[in-house]
């Protein structure tokens, strides 16, 4: 009864998780020592050994040794495990703390870097329209300017002209009445006479100004008094005043638009400065929001992650720890149980007793076939004695014996086929979840070094995207200097270009004229017919101004004239001579002419060539612009990917070395089974095959057994069978 219920203790438990490979073992060794036990017990009233009783004590005391050795071993296992425990637990809380603690902060700075990004963007927008509204106040500065210049040149000129006729006047009036009549005949005269029309006056001075200058019109000069002078002196001192005070709002009107225009350049120089720094903060508090927004994701799944586990562990933690309660509580029993046995089989009324019953009995007249059975039993036991069971040694041990029931040995080996089958069972399945677990682990492993490999890859295109895109927007802007250098050149090119066009046009003009004048006075010597009519009797232009001067100089002489002398001959005209210089002069009025016109074509086309030039100059920058602050917009998209796939990486090789960490526990868990499934595969077929090849012997036997033979016989017969 006590041996019954040792073995009903050596039964395996249940278990919430699977327990270390060593415990599962001898668990698995319970059943077949518990079998054997029960066989000895049924057995041992009929041994025939000399002191059975001392096997059965040693072989009690073997099972305890080895429970002790493996409860030792279950043990260290068991504290390594609450120390796994113990350590994870308080790591696992620390992480959930500074989790805790750093989401608030991140949080906060994001929304930080999310407003400072909105107010950026929102100073951008006022940078760049007061950079605009100050280029078009100096454009539109620039253009006034232009148009006062113009109107002060004109006037000034005018004023100038003005200023020098009366000037003139004033002179030849002074001089006397020669030069007084002489001035009248002037083109300063005339321009006085427009003064007298336009400038503001008495009425009085007006008339007296007009009745002076009308003069010439009716035929003769009168002297005036010095009121003309007056007069004039006066207009000219006016007019002298109009023109310092004209020429001082110009200086003026200079000097503001020149402070003007150096405000607002500097105003545009601080906008675009601005523009520039607040771009370059923008696209930095961008990639900022980037990082935060990924470590605030990181940090949240490492958060729930940790709370997870922690509960996880906790529980498996309890779990495991009420399992060991068993085992221990389990594994005490059975010492006790042992020990107890042990104790009743070594008291000394017991040996007393066995004494006494143990040697007498003698088996009957054991037949040929009896032993015949047992011997190829034995062979066929013998044939898987290499895999050291216990439990096959116990049936041959229990078949060796003077008493035998075969039928509680074909039990027994029934029970140790459906035990090694059970385990076989349990190796199958955990051979197909180690294969399982490794290989979709390793599928995850090499997938996640593909991602590690591929986003290295990005990581480094993006980092020459971003280099490409610097020198591209260099490339840019040196462009943009460079073309506003040529459009500078081109437009002083094209004022040099204007002005010795208008030059050289006034300068053949003029000599048209001057040749034409030449032409009609030769005409009008030499070929009269062809000569232009004249515009008054007395003449006009330089040679009228000849013949009055020698006219009046010859009225006012004194005295007779002196006796003529000695005179020439007939005169001819040189008609001869005249034709060629006529014709000369009329080829170069037709080179002027020819120069004219292609002078006017050429500036006509440099002039279109100009502001085609200045055109596309001006596409090109603004698409040059443009194209740069998309690069830079660009540029700053790609630093912010670039940081992504930044963390993106870190977080793949923490997932890729978690992984490796899972594979190498599956391989410390897995190598043993997988490398010896085959070989305790083969050894369980062994052990199963010579068990039924046993009960197939066992089965065809006589089990009619004879106490013939002395116990001392069947002894020997069991250490021979064992050699």
């Amino acid at each position: 009864a006590i041996l019954a219920e040792a073995s009903l203790h050596s039964r395996p438990l249940p278990a919430a998780a699977p327990l270390p490979e060593r415990t599962q073992l001898s668990a698995a060794m319970a059943p077949r020592l518990a079998l054997a036990l029960a066989l000895l017990a049924a057995l041992c009233t009929g041994a025939g050994a000399a002191n059975p009783i001392r096997r059965v004590v040693t072989m009690l005391q073997d099972m305890q040794k080895k429970i002790e050795a493996e409860g030792e071993r279950d043990q260290e296992l068991f504290d390594k495990f609450m120390c796994y425990c113990q350590t994870g637990a308080g790591d696992l809380e620390k992480s959930i703390k500074a989790a805790e603690a750093k989401m608030p902060a991140v949080t906060s700075a994001l929304q930080e870097s999310k407003s400072q990004k909105e107010q950026l963007e929102v100073d951008l927008k006022s940078h760049k329209t007061g950079r605009e509204d100050a280029e078009t106040a100096v454009a539109e500065a620039k253009a006034i300017r232009k148009k006062e210049a113009s109107a002060y040149a004109k006037a000034s000129a005018e004023s100038d002209t003005n200023i020098a006729a009366l000037g003139k006047g004033i002179a030849a009036i002074s001089s006397g009445a020669a030069g007084g009549a002489s001035f009248l005949q002037t083109s300063a005269a005339a321009a006085v006479r427009r003064l007298v029309v336009d400038m503001d006056m008495s009425s009085v001075d007006r008339e007296v100004l007009a009745s002076f200058l009308a003069q010439k019109e009716e035929g003769g000069y009168a002297p005036q008094s010095g009121q003309i002078v007056g007069i004039l002196k006066q207009m000219k001192e006016t007019m002298e005043g109009d023109l310092a005070s004209m020429t001082k709002d110009e200086e003026a009107a200079k000097a503001a638009f020149e402070e003007l225009v150096a405000a607002k350049e500097k105003e545009i120089a601080a906008n675009s400065k601005a523009i520039e720094d607040k771009t370059a903060r923008h696209g930095d508090v961008g990639v900022k929001i980037e990082e935060l927004k990924a470590d605030l994701e990181d940090t949240s799944a490492s958060y729930d992650e940790d709370k997870k586990f922690l509960t996880d562990l906790e529980k498996n933690c309890a779990t495991k720890k009420d399992e060991w309660d068993v085992v221990k509580k389990t594994r005490a029993e059975e010492m006790l149980a042992i020990a107890e046995t042990i104790k009743i089989l070594n008291d000394d009324d017991a040996l007393e007793l066995f004494k006494k019953t143990l040697p007498s009995p003698s088996l009957l007249q054991t037949t040929l076939q009896g032993r015949e059975v047992r011997k190829r039993a034995l062979q066929a036991l013998r044939r898987a004695h290499d895999s050291h069971d216990g439990g096959l040694d116990l049936i041959a041990l229990a078949i060796r014996g003077k008493k035998v029931s075969f039928e509680k040995v074909l039990t027994m080996i029934d029970e140790m086929v459906k035990l090694l089958g059970d385990e076989q069972v349990s190796d199958d399945e955990k051979k197909a979840y180690c294969e399982k677990e490794l290989d979709e682990n390793e599928d995850v492993k090499k997938g996640l070094d593909q991602d590690i490999s591929d986003i290295t890859k990005s990581i480094e295109e993006t980092e020459e995207a971003i280099a490409t895109l610097g020198e591209e927007i260099d490339a840019l802007a040196a462009g943009i200097k460079a073309l506003d250098k040529s459009v500078s050149d081109a437009t002083a090119n094209r004022k040099a270009e204007n002005k010795e066009y208008k030059d050289t046009m006034a300068a053949d003009t003029a000599a048209k004229a001057l040749l034409k004048l030449a032409k009609d006075r030769l005409n009008k010597f030499y070929n009269p017919k062809l000569a232009p009519p004249s515009e008054s009797s007395d003449g006009k232009g330089v040679a009228a101004f000849v013949q009055v001067a020698a006219h009046m100089q010859r009225s006012d002489g004194a005295g007779a004239p002196p006796p003529p002398p000695e005179t020439f001959g007939a005169y001819t005209k040189k008609g001869q001579e005249s034709s060629g210089v006529l014709a000369m002069v009329d080829m170069l009025v037709a080179d002027l002419d020819k120069e004219m016109q292609e002078i006017e074509v050429e500036e006509k086309d440099s002039q279109a060539d100009y502001e085609a030039f200045i055109k596309d100059s001006a596409d090109k920058r603004a698409a040059d612009s443009k194209s740069i602050e998309e690069k830079e917009s660009a540029k700053a998209d790609t630093e912010a990917a670039l940081g992504k796939a930044t963390l993106e990486k870190k977080s793949k090789m923490k997932e890729s070395y978690a992984t490796a960490t899972l594979l190498k526990d599956l391989h410390l868990e897995c190598d043993w089974l997988l490398s010896n499934y085959q070989t305790r595969k083969e050894a369980r077929a062994g052990e199963v095959d010579s068990l039924k090849k046993a009960k197939a012997v066992l089965s065809g036997a006589d089990y009619a057994l004879l106490q013939t033979a002395p116990t001392k016989k069947l002894r020997g017969l069991a250490v021979r069978l064992r050699a």
